[in-house]
């Protein structure tokens, strides 16, 4: 009982870090918007997307790895490292909406036939 407080404020430290970005959920995206390209159109699309996924993925995991590392610290050594924790929830939903797009793109590649090989 005496360590209940102390499990608290690491709690509370974990719900204000960043998620890595291979656990952010995908948000929707109709794939509609695709259904006017053609499968060139669809695989350049795809590419662009999938770059800039690639990109806000790796500030999102480095903010992730920073808000770990300053939890850490905050819990074993100094308690004022929690004012670090930021999180990032505009990166996270940038990437949800992203990986959205992606997957609307592979429903239209599919619909069309057009053969694109997408990877996880």
């Amino acid at each position: 009982m005496k360590y209940l407080p102390l499990i608290l404020v690491c709690v509370g430290l974990l719900a204000g870090c960043a998620q890595k970005s291979e656990n952010i959920t995908a948000s929707y995206v109709s794939p509609l918007q695709y259904s006017d390209y053609n499968c060139r159109q669809l695989a350049a699309e795809a590419g662009r997307i999938s770059t800039r996924a690639a990109e806000v993925s790796g500030v999102q995991d480095k903010q992730a790895q920073n808000d770990a590392v300053a939890v850490g610290a905050a819990v074993v050594l100094f308690w004022p490292a929690a004012f670090f924790i930021k999180g990032n929830k505009t990166n996270a939903a940038e990437i949800g909406r992203l990986k959205g797009e992606l997957e609307a793109i592979e429903k239209a590649s599919i619909q069309r036939d057009c053969g694109i090989e997408f990877r996880r």
